[in-house]
């Protein structure tokens, strides 16, 4: 069965908030490049289009994503997956969530990162990612209670740096298996989708 499109806070469920389809897939983002570049690309691997970032300097190239008064200035829904393909090169993104205590906390996952770090204002991971196209899913609600002791109110903004390939970015209610999510939000390729739940960091 498909999803029902519930909503939260006026948004659907799930909500997507970048899609490698259409005339303007980055139209909600900010674009932030120095030596790198942001185009939209033919994958071979699903047979449709992805968005590519390449950057010699992850730190000041990415795209960045703020909720506005459509959102609300937050995303209350607290699942955030990103269907994004390995390149075998440094990788990096960043989420900016609020909390009970009206307070603005970080969450970076790198792939070149090997240990939990956790300060009073971020708490940056490490993400594996397996080759080819990877479904990465945070459990924003879980993290922001283990990692800073809160609860979490809604996501503010997302930083997504090179490099990388995109498919889609979007938020939902829980994390929905392949067989409940529309045929758009689903990776077609002759391998089944590794699945990086990065939740299991804080178990």
């Amino acid at each position: 069965d498909l999803i029902k499109q519930d909503m939260s806070d006026d948004l659907p469920d799930p909500y997507t908030v970048a899609y490698s389809v259409g005339s303007e897939p980055l139209s909600k983002w900010t674009k932030v490049l120095n030596d790198g570049t942001v185009k939209r690309v033919s994958d071979p691997d699903i047979q449709g289009s992805a968005i590519e970032m390449l950057a010699t300097n992850v730190g000041v190239n990415y795209i960045s994503f703020q909720a506005g008064k459509h959102e609300k200035n937050k995303i209350t829904l607290p699942y955030l997956t990103l269907l994004v393909k390995n390149l075998k090169r440094y990788f990096t993104f960043e989420v900016q969530i609020l909390d009970d205590k009206n307070i603005q906390r970080r969450f970076r996952a790198s792939n070149f990162q090997t240990t939990i770090r956790v300060k009073p204002l971020i708490c940056t991971m490490p993400m594996k990612l397996e080759d080819g196209w990877n479904q990465i899913v945070l459990n924003l609600e879980d993290f922001t209670k283990k990692a800073y002791g809160t609860k979490y109110v809604g996501t503010t903004s997302i930083q997504l740096h090179a490099n990388c390939r995109i498919r889609r970015i979007y938020f939902s209610k829980k994390a929905y298996s392949q067989e409940e999510l529309p045929a758009e939000y689903k990776l077609f390729v002759p391998w089944e989708v590794k699945a990086q739940v990065l939740n299991e960091l804080f178990s």
